[in-house]
């Protein structure tokens, strides 16, 4: 008898285990269609993040409730593979026994409790589900998370019901150990199970333990909980700072054999293990501002999606040429709409929530690129966006000599007249044409002054910083607009540049040196916190109320920078800091990023509108931003509300203006400023 229960023990591991590799390694082929990218370096870095995101599970706590019921059934499998080895072993080997590392004693103790817990985390998670029932589970598979629930909760009723009935059997040197698994032992004593009469039991329960194991084991790669295979590795080979999204990756516009992604196999093999360890938890969709306001962009649904098309590509394609033949479906028009690629704000929300680190806005830009590219096909406004950079300079369309008409009569030297200056001040193309942004720039340059802060501009050297090019997808006119800022800064020996634009901050600081351009860069909020805490400022005129502050994707989300500007607005006199309720790193987005500043929302409720209601909550009759766009947003979304008694908006270096010296620089009378 023991010797044909070893051989099925055997017989039945070795098969799942076989299923499993083959499974594996077909994944595995799937990922080498995807090109090269090198993602092991700063090794340390990496480490300290998988034990960060998935040791403290410092993700998943945002929310407590799946976050405990997670912790409980995560950390009760790392246990209980010690529960599991004991069970082959001595299913193989009887004599097999892990007594010699405290198996009888504290591990017994532990598989005990976290077999519990386990349970009580399945119970958790099936209340959630079929009772609570959030909307981020409403696309999920419903019936693979049920067997995958009934798959662990079969493990762990099998393994405390082997341990009970070996217990009731008598002489388990384990029995102390194992409070509830005696109890259960108990139960089984009053039904009669006890001493001979409990090892039938006991080889009932423990073929339910071993193949609950083996199933769990061969369901796992075919189904969406791959993520507990995959995700470690993916947090590990996770892009690491300045963050993917923050710095997209260049195309090589002369040796590029695609200018985008138009078929999924184009993408990364890393891009592709993103598509294996989505959970579809659904966390990115709640914090996506476009989803939210009813838009067709579900950013959970397009790595699904994503997925579905590779798995087609390799089921339809004969495997020598996967690499290259398209799925007979597309992932761009028939996997994923167009309308979802253009939807995209490029936040990041999806990003920062997703818990095992999936890098959804650059498969969105890659796609732009392939639209824009490839099939020269993108929304009707961005086209009289990109013509105007690529013919002046500026989004706006306005002439190239006038970028540096917002400075009349404040004595701004250009780089070219103080070529020994510390700072260069990048001033953007919202400050040098936009109404309301010129009038930031003022006040900010009226602040540097009185600071004594040492800078110069380019003038007419400057153009249009590509961000809204690259984020559109128009890589090429990202680059040429890139090359020449790199040209003129370099040309003038450059070191320090101040941005009062997120956007300009951010590819300055992080996509610049991609092609030549390493400055030290800082965002206005950070220098004149700087120059606040020095003493070279000193806000004196009060402020009184409440002051609300909207934090900017491109400073906060992609850059953390969140203390530097609320450090400004508790320095002004009277003036109470409170917070709206989406913040920080759960900010919501103005709207305008992602090149969408160009483009007209036509579906769903305005971004900006929403943003604006979640201000209004806050009943603070002010809203600092630090960012043109955000500034641009939110006073069209005060104006459409028909809000202008109730909210002001105004940016950080103008109220900070009003406090230092009573009065922000007006515009030089009859300066043809144009409007937004």
């Amino acid at each position: 008898m023991t010797l044909a229960k070893s051989i099925a023990v055997l017989a039945v591991l070795l098969a799942a285990i076989a299923y499993f590799t083959i499974r594996a390694r077909q994944l595995y082929r799937m990922l080498r269609l995807g090109p090269n990218e090198n993602r092991i370096d700063r090794l340390p870095e990496r480490v300290r993040g998988v034990l960060s995101y998935v040791g403290a599970h410092t993700r998943m706590f945002r929310n407590v409730y799946s976050g405990v019921l997670h912790f409980f059934i995560f950390y009760g499998f790392v246990v209980l593979l010690t529960a599991i080895i004991q069970a082959f072993g001595q299913g193989i080997v009887p004599a097999f026994s892990l007594a010699v590392i405290g198996g009888d004693t504290w591990i017994a103790f532990l598989q005990d409790l976290f077999g519990v817990l386990v349970l009580v985390g399945v119970g958790m998670a099936l209340i959630n589900r079929l009772i609570i029932r959030p909307r981020q589970f409403h696309e999920s598979n419903e019936v693979d998370a049920l067997i995958i629930l009934g798959l662990i909760a079969t493990i762990m009723l099998g393994m405390l019901g082997q341990n009970a009935a070996r217990i009731a059997q008598g002489g388990d040197p384990s029995m102390a150990w194992r409070p509830f698994s005696s109890a259960i032992a108990r139960v089984f004593a009053g039904l009669g199970w006890q001493g001979s009469a409990a090892i039938a039991p006991h080889e009932v329960f423990y073929w339910i333990h071993i193949l609950g194991v083996l199933a769990f084991l061969a369901y796992i790669p075919s189904s969406k909980h791959l993520h507990i295979i995959v995700a470690i590795p993916n947090i590990f080979f996770r892009k690491l700072p300045p963050r993917i999204g923050a710095q997209l990756s260049p195309i090589d516009l002369e040796h590029a054999e695609h200018y985008g992604v138009s078929a999924v196999t184009q993408w990364s093999w890393k891009n592709l293990l993103d598509l294996y360890s989505c959970t579809e938890c659904g966390r990115c969709q709640e914090q996506c501002p476009a989803f939210l306001t009813g838009k067709p962009l579900n950013p959970k649904m397009i790595i699904v999606d994503a997925r579905e098309n590779l798995y087609q590509t390799v089921r339809d394609a004969p495997a020598e040429q996967r690499r290259e033949a398209p799925a007979t479906q597309k992932l761009i028009g028939d996997a994923i709409k167009e309308d979802e690629i253009w939807a995209c704000v490029t936040c990041g929300a999806c990003q920062q929530e997703c818990p095992v680190l999936i890098e959804h806005v650059p498969k969105i830009v890659d796609m732009r690129r392939s639209l824009v590219l490839e099939e020269s096909r993108f929304p009707k406004e961005a086209q009289g966006a990109l013509r105007s950079i690529e013919t002046q300079g500026n989004p706006y369309g306005l002439p190239r000599a006038q970028r540096g008409d917002w400075a009349q009569g404040l004595d701004v030297k250009t780089i070219e007249e103080k070529p020994d200056a510390e700072y260069l001040y990048f001033v953007g193309c919202a400050a040098s044409y936009d109404e309301a942004n010129r009038a930031v720039a003022r006040a900010f340059v009226g602040l540097l002054q009185k600071a004594g802060v040492d800078f110069a501009i380019l003038g007419a050297h400057e153009t249009c910083n590509g961000d809204p090019a690259r984020r559109i997808g128009n890589e090429y006119l990202y680059q040429t607009q890139a090359q020449a800022n790199i040209e003129a800064m370099n040309g003038a020996r450059v070191k320090k540049v101040i941005a009062t634009c997120p956007h300009c901050f951010n590819t300055i600081k992080n996509e610049y040196p991609q092609f030549g351009g390493a400055f030290e860069v800082i965002h206005h909020t950070q220098l004149l916190a700087s120059l606040i805490k020095d003493g070279r400022l000193r806000p004196t005129r009060p402020i009184d109320g409440k002051l609300t502050y909207h934090d900017s994707c491109y400073l906060g989300r992609w850059n953390d920078i969140y203390d530097p500007p609320r450090a400004v607005v508790e320095a002004i006199p009277g003036a109470e800091l409170v917070e709206i309720e989406r913040h920080r790193k759960r900010g919501f987005c103005c709207g305008a990023g992602g090149g969408r500043m160009w483009m007209e929302e036509k579906i769903g409720k305005r971004i900006n509108h929403e943003r604006v209601e979640q201000t209004l909550r806050t009943q603070a009759p002010r809203v600092a931003t630090a960012c043109p766009f955000c500034l641009t947003m939110f006073r069209d979304g005060i104006s459409a509300k028909g809000a202008e008694s109730q909210l002001q908006v105004r940016d950080l270096a103008q109220y900070l203006a009003e406090s230092v010296n009573g009065a922000t620089p007006a515009l030089p009378t009859g300066s043809d400023v144009p409007a937004h």
